[in-house]
């Protein structure tokens, strides 16, 4: 089924480039004529963009590349080399920067088509393109995941259910496991295959192709790397949240009846108060993951079922640069709200002037795991 398919595919496409003879110059696309066989001709009946909007795309990719490199870079190194962050759950913040450090790694492509307004990295490009997006994109999603579940256990289940380093490896590995498939599948076309969107500067799967076994694909593509770690991510935060308003609602119950202001020391009340702010700080990540990358899932159901003639070049841009975005934004999070990782950067950078209180030996030692004192207490 699949070769006939692609048969078709090429066909239709061979005779779309004997009938125009050319005039994908007239179309305004600058696309060698051979590779047009690549390209969903879907795109083909736009206009190519104005020249200012290629230019002002790789600018901004560029400007991308910079902070994500930079930012990532130092979440890597410091979390790698500090011996108060090597803990099993900063080996999932680790995993996620990897993530963001590979999806910027295929900005120059990016970069070098728009310079060239167009698909002038052709089929190659694009291929190499797409591994790494599909690679990083579904190893994020699935690292959000494994965060939100160790934040879960960890907190619900402080004495048996905080990882060791051991359960942290397997599930990342687990993670690029899972990742895997999902780019080489449609790099070798054995299901669903990679193609250019938009203003053919970027590439993704392929959403456009009208067959069963396409919009099979997108289904299933969908509901592994969307849908099943956002369901995760919503599932263990809301259950962290339901047990921390138990837990502070059974808190001031007790005081009310010991007729005190609260049951916490001085010194609880400061690990409570790092755990906090590395709490809010994995939630603003995850959250930043739903926004970047739900334009992209919509994006795909409306060109596998929707109506196609929605997503102009224009459209289809706004998603992919979204999920670049957020590759930025995840390291510069973890910098304002992780007093551990600011703590090491104010060390080892003191011209940042970062101001972050010294961890005391007591607080040190709860600072990684006591988030789950509270729902211990109750």
């Amino acid at each position: 089924m699949s070769s006939h398919n692609w048969t078709t595919n090429e066909l239709f496409e061979a005779s779309v480039l004997e009938l125009l003879d050319g005039t994908q110059h007239k179309l305004g696309w600058n696309v060698p004529p051979e590779e047009l066989v690549h390209i969903p001709q879907h795109w083909l009946v736009y206009m190519e963009p104005e020249e200012s909007m290629h230019f002002m795309l790789a600018l901004l990719y560029i400007g991308f590349c910079c902070m994500a490199t930079l930012g990532n870079g130092l979440v890597i190194w410091i979390f790698s080399t500090s011996k108060s962050l090597k803990t099993a759950s900063n080996m999932f913040v680790v995993n996620l920067a990897i993530c963001d450090f590979l999806m910027m790694i295929k900005t120059p492509i990016f970069i070098y088509n728009s310079f060239y307004r167009g698909f002038a990295a052709g089929h190659l490009g694009c291929q190499i393109f797409s591994v790494i997006g599909a690679l990083s994109g579904i190893g994020a999603s699935m690292t959000n995941a494994c965060i939100a579940y160790d934040r879960f256990t960890t907190i619900t289940r402080p004495f048996d259910g905080k990882l060791t380093r051991t359960k942290a490896l397997v599930l990342i590995i687990v993670v690029w496991g899972y990742a895997v498939p999902w780019a080489v599948l449609p790099l070798l076309e054995i299901w669903g295959r990679f193609v250019p969107e938009g203003y053919l500067t970027s590439c993704t799967f392929d959403y456009l192709t009208n067959t069963l076994e396409n919009h099979l694909f997108v289904g299933a593509i969908f509901t592994c790397s969307y849908v099943l770690p956002m369901s995760m991510i919503i599932f263990f935060y809301s259950q962290i949240v339901s047990k921390v308003f138990s837990h502070e609602k059974a808190l001031r119950e007790q005081a009310k009846k010991m007729n005190v202001q609260s049951l916490r020391s001085n010194q609880n009340q400061a690990s409570e108060s790092a755990e906090l702010r590395i709490a809010k700080a994995a939630i603003t990540i995850c959250f930043l993951f739903v926004a970047s990358w739900t334009p992209y899932a919509v994006l795909a159901l409306i060109g596998a079922f929707g109506d196609q003639s929605l997503l102009t070049p224009g459209v289809t841009m706004i998603p992919a640069c979204t999920c670049k975005m957020v590759a930025c934004v995840d390291p510069y999070v973890y910098a304002i709200s992780h007093p551990r990782f600011r703590l090491e950067l104010q060390k080892r950078m003191p011209w940042l002037a970062i101001k972050e209180n010294e961890i005391g030996d007591a607080q040190s030692q709860t600072t990684d795991a006591t988030a789950a004192q509270p729902a211990t207490t109750a």
